[in-house]
Order: C-alpha cells, then structure tokens, then sequence
C-alpha cells in the first residue's frame, strides 16, 4: 500500500487489488485465497477489503469478471484476424478450453458458478453477462461461416448453444484434473465433432 505525502497509506487501485487475486490462484489455489491473505499481499487490511467488496462472493465475482475482460480483449483479437471462419473457430475454442488441471480462470469460474445458488439476482445478472459475450461471439462467428458457404447450413444461435454446452462439459474434465481428459484429448474430441457437424455436406446421389 502507497504512502501519501501526509504519511497515510492509500489503498492501491482495485484492478491491482484483482490481478493480486487472480495471481494467488494460478500460484496457490482458491483454498489460499482469504481476504486475510489477500490483504497482506496489497498491503490492506481484510477489514478494508471487506470495505471495498462487501464480501468474498462478491470479490471472487469482481476478480473473474476482471479475468473475463481481458479474455473478451483476446478473444476479440483472434475473431477479428484475416483467417477462415473454422480456423477463427478452432482459436475461439483453444482459448475456451483450459490449460490443463487447476486453470486459474476455470478454479475461479467453477467457484464462482457453485456460489451462485444462493447469489442475489445482480450477481446472476453479470454472471449471464460474462455466458452471453462468448455465446454472441460464437453465433456470430457460425452464421459467418454458414454464410460464406465453409459451414453447412445450420441454425448458429442453436448450434453454439450446443456446442457450448460439450465445451464446458469437456473443460471442467480438464479443470478438475479428471483422469484421461487432458487437453490435448478435448480438442481432439472438438475437432473431431466439428468435422462431422460443420462439413458442407455432399448431394446425395440420385437413388
């Protein structure tokens, strides 16, 4: 924590407080993050924490929108590059499907989800909020494709409805450490579920 000119300490900006959030769960787990620990690596009291976020619920969601954002900023980056709809598509899910067992973001996603039950309607709110920016880039990205004739013709709100649903079916595999779904192996899957569902289809011969 900074000292001001007058020799009072100023509590340090709260992205920082969050990028301080975000960098004890990659480098210890969630279980380590208590606002107690957390205030002693911003130089805070978890009694000013408590302060600024309220809550731990609510700072965990503070610290994975945080995470969401520059995701969003990635994200858009790699939608906007001069490539193909499917190789635009095939980085979409790279960037969706964890790095492996413990993924800080997943860790902090999961955590967050499993809190959500009991999460006042604001909370949900911005937690529909972070589902729905993947989803419209996703759809928006299919219907491009369907439209330049490199994907088959299908319903693109619907399909990236689905294909949601196997990414995160397959990324929490991936994020609890489940035996056999590492990596490597989901985007094998996803590939391979892409080739069959997204291929133009051939006429079929006349009978």
């Amino acid at each position: 924590m900074a000292a001001t000119a007058g020799g009072r300490r100023q509590a340090p900006p709260r992205e920082d407080v969050l990028a301080a959030a975000m960098a004890m769960i990659a480098e210890r787990g969630l279980e380590k993050l208590t606002m107690a620990a957390l205030g002693r690596e911003v130089g805070m009291s978890s009694g000013h924490l408590l302060y600024y976020f309220g809550s731990k619920d609510e700072l965990l969601l503070r610290t994975l929108e945080w995470s969401e954002e520059r995701l969003g900023t990635e994200r858009g980056r790699l939608l906007t590059r001069p490539a193909t709809a499917r190789e635009r598509l095939d980085a979409y899910v790279g960037l969706y499907v964890p790095d492996g067992h413990r993924d800080p973001h997943w860790t902090l996603w999961l955590e967050v989800w499993n809190r959500s039950q009991n999460a006042a309607a604001d909370a949900r709110e911005r937690q529909s909020a972070i589902e729905g920016a993947w989803h419209r880039d996703l759809a928006a990205l299919l219907a491009e494709g369907v439209s330049r004739g490199e994907f088959r013709a299908v319903d693109p709100d619907r399909f990236a409805t689905r294909l949601r649903a196997l990414l995160d079916g397959l990324a929490i595999q991936v994020a609890i450490g489940l035996r056999g779904a590492d990596r490597a192996a989901v985007l094998g899957h996803v590939e391979e579920f892409l080739d069959e569902a997204l291929h133009p289809r051939p006429p079929r011969p006349d009978a």
